[in-house]
């Protein structure tokens, strides 16, 4: 199986088939905690996650690597799970663009020197586009679950840094988190702090027979 297939990897135009809500996973990105190691201007990652149509759009502010340095990992949290079936991914000209991307999920503790000696998720060989519309499909069982997605750009098309200015990601919202459940239980039982009905009636509170 390719590691990349044409926009939505079937045979229609998508501007004519509306394929922009399957896509619509950025607007389940907490994008107040995206960070990006190796990002050339603070918080800039935020900006390459937007709706399907506006792909082709300038950014307000590219995503680029320091100089002289082609990596990016940029951590996205989504705030709930999500199963992710495809990623798009467009980048800059001159050979700025993405070559290669890996996948990990719900690592909170990635950095440039721990995903050099870990197995990702799943890797892909990027095409070099600034206006095309691929889409790079996962392997949905892995892919399942999903509450942060990272992923690493080792390198570009040989470039001295790399520019991404879009990043879209396919798949479904299946659950929104919640906040913690709090229980109070008793460190001993006060035998004056319960009422005992007939002995020959028990039962098991949770699961009872």
């Amino acid at each position: 199986m390719p590691s990349f297939q044409g926009c939505c990897a079937h045979d229609h135009d998508c501007e004519e088939a509306d394929c922009g809500p399957s896509w619509s996973l950025h607007e389940h990105i907490d994008l107040p905690r995206v960070a990006c190691l190796n990002e050339a201007t603070a918080g800039s990652a935020k900006h390459v996650f937007r709706a399907w149509p506006e792909r082709l759009q300038d950014p307000e502010t590219t995503l680029d690597s320091n100089e002289d340095d082609a990596e990016l990992l940029i951590t996205i949290p989504f705030n709930g799970a999500v199963k992710i079936k495809a990623i798009s991914i467009i980048g800059g000209d001159d050979g700025s663009s993405p070559s290669r991307l890996k996948a990990y999920t719900n690592r909170h503790d990635l950095d440039f020197a721990a995903v050099m000696d870990m197995a990702p998720v799943q890797a892909w060989d990027l095409q070099e586009q600034q206006q095309a519309s691929m889409e790079y499909p996962t392997q949905v069982a892995k892919f399942n679950g999903v509450h942060t997605l990272i992923l690493h750009i080792p390198e570009n098309f040989g470039a001295d840094r790399t520019r991404v200015t879009f990043i879209g990601i396919k798949g479904d919202f299946t659950e929104r988190k919640t906040g913690p459940v709090t229980a109070v239980y008793e460190a001993r039982a006060m035998p004056k702090d319960h009422k005992v009905g007939d002995p020959s009636k028990t039962f098991r509170e949770v699961g009872g027979y």
